[in-house]
């Protein structure tokens, strides 16, 4: 029978490596598996803080409400697997309908192929030498696997078909049209795109198979500036298509968007590409999705445009500790910049517990202010407000960076109870 690499991350070993977990676990040689069978309270079972948490129902639904999204609106869905970089939510979003994994980076596309990922969309116009022609090898070895990347160049064309040449295998490419001057990669304007595609033409090493973009870097983006890009995409793809550019032996045209912010707006623009030659495969790739948060992303959500259509949970709770009290109006946690997000904004304060009593009560008057690299400065209305050793439930935006700090996260239930571990790798 054949390993499982997702299943037998179970067997490692709990350690040092891995922050906030019980130091007992360690001392009695259990495994993270051997220790999330055994259910211990968040709170009483050994943890320590700071400790990183996810929410079990809040994960389930935030997994669900996307795979329901995606189908409901005809929409192929390959996740951004940037976001959490765990191969097990990658194999819960794969049961959610998911079609396959996005990348950003290759050593990304190596954690995925270790971990039996088949279909991989890497948004980045990929030059290195060494990284294509390994991933030249994985498809060459391996006829199930389907890999797909972004160019924008007719010098990434050049140099990607130089470190191919040789290869039996074809690397599949979408052309990357770029959300306008100033926004961030992507062929800038159409003349540049018809370019890039009459260069990928000239190869027999790369097969353009459709067209991409990233709408949320629209400059100034809104709903208007943003549908009139996705219109621009798609009507690239109608263009493409009638004039032959695409490869004859395609089975279907890809047109991909769509991050956290706008895929109301990808659902709506792509259900208008008209029938092409070859049926269209409707890419859709939010990734932050998975564990939402509680700031950036809560404020952005298109289910805030359309509640009907469902909506997300914040799923992360970092737990930390009063460490010091110095003033009525002035504490301290243990944990700062080296454990907590804070690119799109401080934490906040969300929940504080008494530890004599197990009482929780909201953070009310309790403020994050400033950030140290091993504390957070907290601001508080009271001298009632908290008290040292008062462990205090911090919600933070940026689920990317949220993630890349921890490697090993509990996941807990609503009455406390640490069910399974999730594990990253960054």
């Amino acid at each position: 029978m054949a390993s499982d690499p997702v299943q037998e991350l179970a067997d490692e070993p709990v350690d040092h490596r891995f922050k906030g977990l019980p130091p007992d676990a360690q001392a009695a040689g259990l495994t993270v598996g051997q220790l999330a069978a055994q259910r211990r309270d968040l709170h009483t079972g050994g943890f320590t803080t700071p400790v990183l948490t996810l929410d079990a129902d809040a994960l389930e639904h935030n997994l669900a409400a996307l795979g329901t999204y995606a189908a409901r609106h005809d929409l192929a869905f390959a996740p951004h697997g940037k976001t959490c970089m765990s191969p097990q939510l990658f194999r819960r979003q794969l049961e959610h309908g998911a079609v396959g994994i996005t990348a950003a980076v290759p050593h990304q596309v190596r954690v995925y192929r270790a971990f039996g990922i088949e279909r991989i969309f890497l948004a980045n116009e990929l030059v290195d030498p060494v990284s294509l022609r390994w991933i030249a090898d994985e498809l060459a070895s391996d006829p199930d696997f389907r890999f797909i990347c972004y160019v924008d160049s007719v010098r990434g064309v050049q140099l990607m078909d130089r470190a191919l040449k040789g290869h039996p295998a074809r690397i599949d490419v979408v052309v990357e049209v770029a959300a306008g001057e100033g926004a961030r990669t992507g062929a800038r304007t159409d003349d540049d795109c018809r370019a890039v595609a009459d260069a990928v033409a000239a190869t027999d090493t790369l097969h353009l198979i459709g067209v991409a973009g990233y709408e949320a870097e629209v400059p100034d983006a809104d709903p208007a500036r943003v549908e009139a890009y996705l219109r621009r995409l798609t009507g690239l793809a109608v263009e493409f298509d009638k004039a032959g550019r695409f490869a004859a032996d395609l089975n279907e045209i890809v047109v991909s968007a769509g991050g956290s912010a706008w895929f109301d707006a990808v659902a709506e623009v792509f259900a208008e590409i008209p029938e092409l030659s070859r049926p269209v495969l409707r890419l859709l790739r939010s990734g932050a999705y998975v564990s939402h948060d509680h700031g950036w992303y809560t404020r952005l959500t298109p289910f805030n445009r359309h509640p009907e259509e469902g909506g997300l949970r914040p799923a992360f709770r970092l737990w930390t500790q009063v460490v010091s009290r110095p003033s009525p109006t002035q504490a301290f946690v243990n944990a700062g910049k080296r454990d907590i997000a804070y690119d799109l904004g401080l934490p906040q304060a969300e929940v504080v517990r008494d530890p004599l009593t197990g009482e929780q009560r909201p953070a009310t008057g309790v403020r994050v202010v400033k950030l140290s690299d091993q504390h957070a400065w907290l601001e508080t209305d009271s001298a009632d407000d908290v008290q040292v050793g008062d462990w205090v439930a911090l919600g933070m935006s940026h689920p990317c960076t949220i993630f890349e700090k921890w490697q090993l996260i509990p996941v807990v239930e609503a009455d406390g109870t640490v069910t399974d571990f999730v594990r990253t790798f960054f």
